[in-house]
């Protein structure tokens, strides 16, 4: 009976999961025909979701607020432009000599090296902080996210290591064996009637390809939060003082989790250099770190699906009301700047969705809420039996 009820309970599960994911496969060949910015968008959502799942194990998990989380991104869109581009080559000559046809640094090797990177910068920004809470904390981050910037932004002399403010370009796009997702790809001929010879821009074959990452990285930063790590993460969150109190290491837990998160940023970052081609220190900005905090605030803190909805909202909410934002500028005979007027609607309808849903649009469920229905259940299972 029990196997009979988990089996029934599972069939809409499956049946939404693969719901789901015929939806997320037919989205970008539906949104195609009405131009690759539509899609161009959906492969910035993704890349964006990706970042705010990272900096939800450092936020919504252990409730360390981090304000220069953007910095582990830089380091990683920065790690692979210098090693998949001839800017390295170009300005070092003894490095030209040890590689005569410029360092071209494939993407199954980039993403552990950026990964790798990123947590070590994670560790390093969270070493001195471990002592700080709250706003101070919050004030430190960000001051180590704008050093970073700086750093990016100045490193091209006496040695040009970063091109300084004119960022690095020809970056080598993403190739799988023959395959480059810089170039159009054509459906083979074997498929049904319409089907074949259909061209894939580049912006569909990234979508596709940072789709199945952000598919494992939800995978996996389940997995942490339903592990002991994540529950000794919550417990640090709910009341450090009582999480030392039953025996659990604070600083090592706090650490992994500024490591964790920063590993994320990291491989986005590494997807964000090859998806544009170019990087500089103007993307990597104070209010892009706190757009990214603000999904996570928005979406939910510590609940996975508000993280993905919050975060996929505000990285397609800006070009949403980019359309509604052009009228009103006409409407006033352009007195009004419509970058402007975007950000101001941006803001109110944030103001708006806090008050509403102070928790966040998804939040997550209350520990009584979640227990009590499933106590009810199996009281009603229990009465079915007998």
């Amino acid at each position: 009976m029990r196997a009979l009820m988990q089996s029934s309970s599972g069939m809409p599960r499956l049946r939404l999961f693969i719901g789901c994911a015929l939806a997320l496969a037919v989205l970008p060949l539906a949104l195609q025909p009405l131009g690759e910015a539509w899609v161009r968008i959906l492969d910035t959502a993704l890349l964006y979701i990706l970042l705010a799942l990272g900096l939800n194990i450092v936020v919504g998990f252990a409730g360390l607020l981090d304000l220069g989380y953007i910095a582990f991104y830089a380091v990683g869109a920065y790690l692979f432009a210098l090693l998949a581009s001839p800017h390295l080559t170009d300005n070092l000559p003894a490095l030209a000599a040890m590689f005569p046809h410029g360092l071209h640094l494939p993407l199954w090797g980039a993403i552990p090296l950026a990964a790798v990177a990123a947590g070590l910068f994670g560790m390093l920004l969270g070493a001195p902080t471990l002592k700080l809470r709250g706003d101070y904390l919050a004030i430190v981050t960000l001051g180590f996210g704008e050093i970073i910037r700086v750093f990016m932004n100045n490193l091209d002399a006496p040695i040009n290591i970063t091109n300084g403010p004119k960022g690095i370009n020809s970056i080598d796009p993403i190739h799988f064996g023959r395959v480059s997702l810089g170039e159009p790809w054509y459906l083979p001929a074997w498929l049904p009637a319409g089907l074949e010879g259909v061209a894939l821009p580049p912006v569909t074959l990234h979508y596709y390809l940072f789709l199945l990452i952000v598919v494992g990285a939800v995978v996996l930063t389940q997995r942490l939060h339903d592990s002991r790590l994540g529950r000794a993460w919550v417990a640090i969150r709910e009341d450090e003082i009582a999480a030392k109190a039953m025996g659990l290491n604070t600083r090592n837990l706090k650490l992994l989790a500024f490591g964790l998160g920063a590993m994320f940023g990291g491989v986005s970052g590494v997807l964000f250099a090859s998806f544009q081609g170019f990087v500089s220190p103007e993307s990597f900005s104070l209010q892009e770190s706190v757009l990214v905090v603000a999904m996570v605030v928005l979406g939910g803190l510590g609940h996975i699906p508000g993280v993905v909805l919050g975060a996929f909202l505000l990285a397609a909410l800006p070009e949403v009301l980019r359309q509604v934002a052009g009228p009103l500028q006409a409407m006033t005979d352009g007195r009004l700047d419509a970058a402007i007027l975007r950000q101001l609607l941006i803001a109110l309808a944030m103001i708006g969705i806090m008050l509403v849903r102070p928790r966040g649009l998804w939040p997550s469920p209350r520990h009584e809420d979640q227990l009590m229905p499933d106590v009810a259940d199996a009281a009603k299972a229990g009465e079915g039996a007998r």
